[in-house]
Parts: structure tokens; C-alpha cells; sequence
């Protein structure tokens, strides 16, 4: 791989993979980092890319390992002061912009309380709108198992809003 086909090819997905890194550290300098560490890792093993058949997932995959691995050598702690989710409409009243942040902010509190596989899958797929096949291949997980995490995941999230609603009636 030479310097056009990385640009082509890798630097497309640095957006995704800053987003990763950023949900997974809670700190954009930190995630600007594992990006670029990304980057250099791709690059220095850039004769291997041949057997690479998804070039975005092998990069996404380097990329939680890298932020799993620094997790776990700073003895990190979930972080609670994430920039708020900000929902962008013209046509929406204030009223309903604010019902909608509100929601947003339930659900990102709900998915930050799933099992660690659960929210992972529910990030790739809902999030980052990642394929079944390609989650599989970031988190080293058979498509049954993609599938059922998804599902629980889901399945907790809505629970939760559901019995949110019911306590705000």
C-alpha cells in the first residue's frame, strides 16, 4: 500500500474511529491520540492490508483494542460530564427540541449502564450504522452472538424509556 491508497482507503474512517475512541475514553484528546496510533499502526503494517478483506473494520478493531488496552493500564473510570447530545431541526418548537434532547440523554444514561458487549454492539450498529459482518470482525464475535447482544441491548433500552414514561405520567 502506498501513500494514495492509504489516503483513499484508511483516512476516510477517521471520523468513525475518533468517535469509538471517544465513547470509549470519554476524552477527545485521548481519542485524537488512538486515532493517530491507529494510523501509524495501519501504516507500519501496511503489507498485511492484502489479506485484509474490510479494511474499516480491521482499523475499528485496532482501534477498541487500543482503547481497551489503555483503559486498563490507567485504571480508568467512567466519566459521567460527556458533552450533552444536541438535536438539530427547523421546524420543531422548543418544546419538542427539549422532549427530544431529553430522550437523548435517557437513552445515552441507559446505553452508558448496559454490559460492556451489549453497548459496544448497540454503538457499532445503531451508532456508527456498522454491518452485522463487520461487527462481528471488530469485536471477535460470532453473528449469533452480535445478534443477541443487539437485541438485549435494545431490549434494555426500550424497558428502561418505557418505565421512564410510565414514571413521568
Amino acid at each position: 500500500m502506498n501513500t494514495q491508497e492509504f489516503q483513499i482507503q484508511v483516512l476516510p474512517v477517521k471520523d468513525k474511529l475518533f468517535r469509538l475512541a471517544f465513547r470509549m475514553t470519554g476524552n477527545a484528546l485521548e481519542a485524537e491520540d488512538l486515532v493517530q496510533e491507529v494510523f501509524l499502526k495501519v501504516w507500519n503494517g501496511r503489507m498485511e492490508l492484502e489479506s485484509v478483506q474490510n479494511i474499516e473494520a480491521w482499523c475499528m478493531r485496532i482501534a477498541k483494542n487500543l482503547a481497551i488496552d489503555r483503559l486498563r493500564s490507567k485504571h480508568w473510570q467512567t466519566r459521567t460530564d460527556e458533552e450533552p447530545i444536541i438535536v438539530e431541526t427547523h421546524e420543531a418548537s422548543p418544546y419538542t427540541i427539549t422532549e427530544q434532547q431529553d430522550t437523548l440523554e435517557h437513552i445515552r444514561q441507559i446505553m452508558h449502564q448496559l454490559p460492556e458487549k451489549h453497548r459496544q454492539v448497540m454503538e457499532l450498529r445503531d451508532i456508527e450504522e456498522l454491518s452485522y459482518e463487520e461487527i462481528c470482525e471488530v469485536l471477535s464475535m460470532t453473528m449469533a452472538q452480535v445478534k443477541t447482544n443487539l437485541h438485549r441491548a435494545r431490549q434494555a433500552v426500550r424497558e428502561a424509556l418505557i418505565k421512564l414514561n410510565v414514571s413521568k405520567n
